[in-house]
C-alpha cells in the first residue's frame, strides 16, 4: 500500500463540479488485484446529508482529486460513499473507486485552452503559471460535465 496527501476534492454531480474544503485527507493506494483506492476526508458537517444521499443511493461519483503537491494535475477516480462518521463538528468521508485512466494531461489542456482565448508571448507564460497554480476547472470538464 501506499498512502498519499490529499489536497482537493471535487465531485461532479448534476453536470457541475461540486467542491468540498478539506480539514484533513489521505489517499491510499490499495495496490491489489481489484485496483482499489481508499479516499478519506475530513471536512465540515455541513455536507453530511450531501455524502449520506449518496451512500443511500449507492451512488457511483467522479472526484477529481489533487495529490501530494498543490502543481499536481487532478487525478479522476470513480468512487462510492462507504462511510461517513461524525467526528465533532466535523465528518470523515470514507470513498472506495478506482483511478480512471481516460484523462489527459491538465498541463497540455490548459495550455490549448489559453491559446485558443488568443494569448501569446509574455501573457500566455504569465497565465498560465498562474492557472497551473489556481488549477481552475477546464472548460473541456465543464462542455463533458454538460452532456
Amino acid at each position: 500500500m501506499k498512502t498519499f496527501k490529499m489536497l482537493s476534492v471535487g465531485i461532479v454531480n448534476n453536470n457541475q463540479l461540486l467542491d468540498f474544503p478539506l480539514i484533513d485527507g489521505i489517499i491510499i493506494n490499495q495496490e491489489n488485484s481489484h485496483h482499489l483506492w481508499i479516499l478519506e476526508m475530513f471536512i465540515d458537517q455541513k455536507h453530511q446529508e450531501t455524502f449520506e444521499t449518496w451512500k443511500s443511493e449507492e451512488a457511483l461519483l467522479e472526484a477529481k482529486v489533487v495529490i501530494s503537491y498543490p502543481e499536481n494535475e487532478p487525478a479522476a477516480f470513480r468512487v462510492t460513499v462507504e462511510a461517513v462518521k461524525q467526528i465533532g463538528e466535523n465528518i470523515s468521508v470514507l470513498l472506495k473507486g478506482r483511478l480512471k485512466r481516460a484523462r489527459a494531461q491538465y498541463a497540455e489542456q490548459l495550455l490549448e485552452e489559453l491559446i485558443g482565448e488568443g494569448l501569446e508571448g509574455e501573457d500566455l507564460l504569465r497565465r498560465f503559471e498562474a492557472d497551473m497554480r489556481s488549477r481552475p476547472r477546464l472548460k473541456k470538464d465543464k462542455n463533458t460535465a454538460e452532456n
